[in-house]
């Protein structure tokens, strides 16, 4: 293997197993090469890739050559998002849901509670997401639901617009890298491609009510990644947009979602 890997102690087998995969897509990685890694029995091993497949995962396995992760792949997990982060990448604190009613509302929980600078927070789908003004935005399974929370003192402003714009800007960037197509913003806080609507961002934040101190900065983000359109509701579908269509995708969400993450962490405080 590449990378040099510190396991976090929390960790299971199941989970470290499935950073190995991640990290290694283009080649077979051998159960050997993997107890090793984990620090495991072989027996360890095949009962974390059985986990793994009963949660989804199409793990191809050829005798001599070990395991990879099938093509179809694109399963969001918090090993996969790592996997797409440079080794020495230590700034984000993520959480994985499979649904949350809002990744901002918990992300604010979170902040409120004292979570630092680089929390993210990234669902699968959301009940309740919602946009400017308690708009309701649309979150059903193809999407890329994701929050950050961001702390005052280590971003270059806390000027509403320009922190807006900022992450708008870091987004558009990640998608273009990463698959060439050009988004671009429109009005306050939407992404579009050729004039429909692909994402939507909203700035949230928490003040200190006695000295009017702004203590935390919650940054929402929902993409249609490869979204099925034709199943969103009438008055929003005529105007939105998805990345790639249903299926079709040429990245994966996590290597998207892992881009933004350095892109919008990257930045210099003031």
């Amino acid at each position: 293997m590449n990378r040099t890997i510190r396991w976090e102690t929390y960790m299971s087998t199941s989970e470290r197993v499935l950073f190995i995969l991640e990290s290694n897509k283009d080649n077979y990685t051998s159960g050997e090469e993997m107890a090793k890694q984990c620090s495991v029995s072989r027996n360890a091993v095949w009962k974390a890739i059985k986990d793994l497949r009963e949660k989804g995962y199409n793990i191809e396995a050829v005798s001599n050559k070990g395991y990879r992760l099938a093509d179809n792949n694109d399963i969001i997990s918090v090993e996969g998002i790592k996997a797409e982060l440079p080794d020495d990448f230590n700034k984000a604190d993520i959480f994985v849901y499979n649904s949350l009613k809002s990744t901002s509302d918990k992300a604010k929980e979170l902040a409120m509670a004292g979570a630092p600078h680089g929390t993210v927070i990234v669902a699968a789908t959301q009940t309740g997401g919602r946009g400017r003004k308690d708009h309701s935005f649309f979150s059903p399974e193809g999407g890329l639901y994701m929050s950050i929370v961001l702390r005052p003192e280590l971003l270059f402003s806390t000027d509403s617009k320009e922190v807006t714009s900022f992450t708008g800007r870091a987004v558009i960037d990640a998608i273009r890298e990463l698959s060439g197509i050009e988004a671009y913003i429109g009005g306050i806080n939407d992404l579009y491609v050729e004039g429909k609507k692909i994402c939507g961002i909203l700035l949230e934040s928490g003040s200190e009510f006695d000295s009017n101190t702004l203590q935390w900065i919650v940054a929402g983000i929902g993409i249609n990644f490869d979204s099925d359109i034709s199943g969103f509701p009438e008055d929003v579908k005529e105007r939105a947009s998805s990345l790639f269509e249903a299926g079709k995708a040429t990245i994966t969400k996590n290597a998207l979602i892992a881009r933004i993450i350095e892109k919008i962490l990257d930045c210099q405080p003031r």
